[in-house]
């Protein structure tokens, strides 16, 4: 699904990546963490087509992303879902608005998005709160919302960078049972996170890095940094 080919990444002088390779299949659930400035953030950028590689290669569902046409990467991202520890939800739209405006975008018809959109809330348990504006519910239920509207039009994939970050303990462990979910029903997942303890309990892959290099790539492992 994701295969990193000796990519290197730098920023004038300074070496954000370097030559990294890393395989992820489709289907996996992949921690992504390290400290502060090490480069995860780089290779979320990356993924999306935010910044392009120094050197090497980056192919996602047998695409190479780095020949990718300008006017082909508004096509490309719509494959790839993405959640933020910030929500990102619009505040002048309800709950049922901001997931179906990820389908107004890609110009889905209002039948399909009405279908989809509902099918998305009962998901992320919000059927009840359409009506509702992101300043009127929860930081969790804004990040259910968020995980909806990033799923809404079936993405292969999911990077969920700090999902977690801004939520209290309780509810950061349902966010990650939704998750858990998400992935079993077969999407692939890539989350950045810096939650020592949400790593160590859910036991999938993890993929460490330092200064820009993978220094653990373990499977069912554990965070391994203090915080």
């Amino acid at each position: 699904m994701i295969e990193f080919k000796n990519v290197t990444k730098a920023y004038n002088s300074t070496l954000a990546l370097s030559n990294i390779n890393v395989s992820i299949d489709r289907g996996e659930f992949v921690f992504f963490v390290g400290p502060s400035g090490a480069g995860k953030s780089t290779f979320i950028k990356l993924l999306l087509k935010e910044i392009e590689p120094t050197n090497g290669n980056i192919i996602v569902n047998n695409t190479d992303i780095t020949t990718l046409k300008r006017k082909e990467i508004p096509y490309y991202r719509r494959k790839i879902g993405i959640v933020f520890q910030d929500f990102r939800l619009i505040p002048t739209l309800n709950v049922y608005e901001n997931i179906a405006f990820a389908m107004r975008v890609v110009e889905a018809p209002n039948k399909d998005i009405k279908k989809r959109v509902q099918m998305m809330m009962g998901l992320v348990g919000l059927s009840s709160k359409y009506k509702a504006m992101p300043g009127e519910i929860s930081g969790g239920e804004q990040q259910r919302v968020a995980l909806a509207r990033a799923l809404v039009n079936n993405p292969a994939v999911l990077i969920a960078d700090e999902p977690t970050g801004n939520l209290d303990p309780e509810t950061a462990l349902d966010i990650m049972d939704l998750l858990k979910d998400i992935n079993h029903a077969g999407t692939t997942i890539l989350m950045a996170t810096h939650a020592r303890d949400i790593v160590d309990r859910m036991k999938k892959r993890v993929i460490a890095i330092e200064h820009g290099v993978i220094v653990r790539d373990e499977q069912r492992g554990g965070y391994g940094y203090e915080n």
